[in-house]
């Protein structure tokens, strides 16, 4: 996965061609925070900085430096998949919900609670 970890907060990254320099963009955060550099040591550089700079705007202007989500999202799927879907989880024991929810932590790399 393009996911880099900075002081707790993670950053997709990928390559611009039309730069020639790796690009980082903070997710989860209120607002913009993005990062460049040649290479890995100096992306990780600039991430801790751009992140620095965005928390500390944020103190200034009193807001929140996260997303607040609600956990929930719609999904739509084509009807063959959603049936698949439906078959899988009842295979399972689950509501599609929890089956659902079980394979993005799977692909996350989030063990089971």
């Amino acid at each position: 996965m393009n996911v880099m970890e900075i002081n707790g907060v993670k950053a997709v990254i990928a390559y611009d061609p039309e730069i020639n320099k790796f690009r980082g963009e903070f997710v989860g955060l209120n607002g913009g925070a993005d990062f460049y550099a040649t290479d890995i040591e100096g992306l990780r550089k600039e991430g801790e900085l751009s992140l620095k700079v965005f928390l500390e705007m944020c103190v200034e202007e009193g807001v929140s430096p996260y997303k607040k989500v609600s956990g929930r999202f719609n999904l739509r799927l084509p009807q063959d998949l959603h049936n698949e879907a439906v078959t899988l989880a009842k295979a399972s024991g689950k509501s599609v919900n929890a089956w659902v929810a079980d394979v993005i932590r799977q692909a996350a790399g989030i063990p089971a609670h």
